[in-house]
């Protein structure tokens, strides 16, 4: 066999290799009943239940924040993150959250919030407002 065929098999084993890899690492996204059923990893977006507790306490541990969260589908679960909690937390108007359910608990391994936006259409009219007074002045 010549180098270049022998390279050339190479660089498709290589490449099949990294495309698998790719496909076997990316999670789905499900609701808490999928993840109930699924034993892989699994992306779950919803929105903090703010009637109930958040519990993040860093001076008895500064890896542990737990809140509750329902999906899309209206299923509240109680949700368990290690690690810190993120600034702003409660501000944020979607959650999407990766990882897998341990019994009744979904143990997030990622946590990604849509926070509201500071532009929104009341501050603009409000600018507008402020603009138009100082311009006549």
């Amino acid at each position: 066999m010549k180098k270049s065929s022998i390279i050339g098999l190479v660089v498709i084993a290589i490449a099949i290799a990294v495309v698998i890899s790719t496909y076997t690492n990316t999670s789905t996204y499900g609701n808490f009943a999928e993840a109930q059923k699924s034993q892989t990893s699994l992306q779950v977006v919803g929105h903090l239940s703010k009637e109930k507790p958040l519990y993040y306490d860093a001076t008895k541990d500064a890896n542990y924040f737990s809140f509750y969260m329902k999906d899309k589908a209206g299923k509240e679960c109680k949700v368990v993150f290690i690690g810190t909690k993120p600034q702003d937390f409660e501000r944020s108007e979607q959650i999407v959250l990766t990882g897998k359910m341990k019994g009744s608990e979904f143990l997030a391994s990622k946590i990604l919030m849509k926070c509201p936006s500071k532009y929104t259409q009341d501050k603009l009219e409000e600018t507008e407002v402020k603009s138009t007074q100082q311009a006549s002045i």
